[in-house]
């Protein structure tokens, strides 16, 4: 029994379409995150300004959450050598990324109106919320199920 935990090769992917999703989906959040942590010291007070429910520090948290989160989630997507239980946490992560701006998106549509920016791409580019945020949201827990069926870390029958 080894107390050290390796790194181990990804399987192959199920199909090519699945991992060229895979390969779309990371390249979506290589944009948000880097987008988000370039203009993080606007980031945080922009989702502060959300009237999130917790305040200040719910909205600090949520930010970091996030920008933590898209960061973590390119292992499993890229396919990297890593441990099992990493790729596990890895494919989970970019499960929650999609679910956090799904619910964010629902707060904003039905509690906040007037918001200038939605930050998918941080302060930088000023994205209105609105019905398009959902389901940027739905696309990309689409892009993150094909991308977990067709790289599955498990064992596939």
């Amino acid at each position: 029994m080894s107390v050290l935990v390796r790194a181990t090769q990804a399987k192959k992917p199920r199909t090519r379409e699945s991992q060229i999703m895979a390969y779309v989906y990371g390249a979506i959040l290589v944009i948000f995150v880097l987008a988000q942590l370039f203009t993080f010291d606007k980031f945080l007070p922009l989702l502060a300004s959300f009237n999130l429910p917790g305040g200040d520090a719910a909205a600090y948290l949520l930010g970091g959450i996030i920008v933590v989160s898209e960061v973590f989630a390119l292992p499993f997507l890229l396919n990297m050598s890593i441990s099992p239980l990493m790729r596990i946490v890895s494919m989970g992560l970019g499960w929650l990324v999609p679910f956090l701006w799904f619910m964010l998106a629902i707060w904003l549509n039905t509690n906040v109106s007037g918001v200038p920016n939605f930050c998918f791409l941080g302060t930088i580019a000023d994205l209105s919320c609105g019905p398009w945020a959902i389901l940027v949201s739905v696309a990309l827990g689409i892009l993150a199920a094909w991308s977990s069926y067709g790289l599955w870390p498990g064992c596939r029958k």
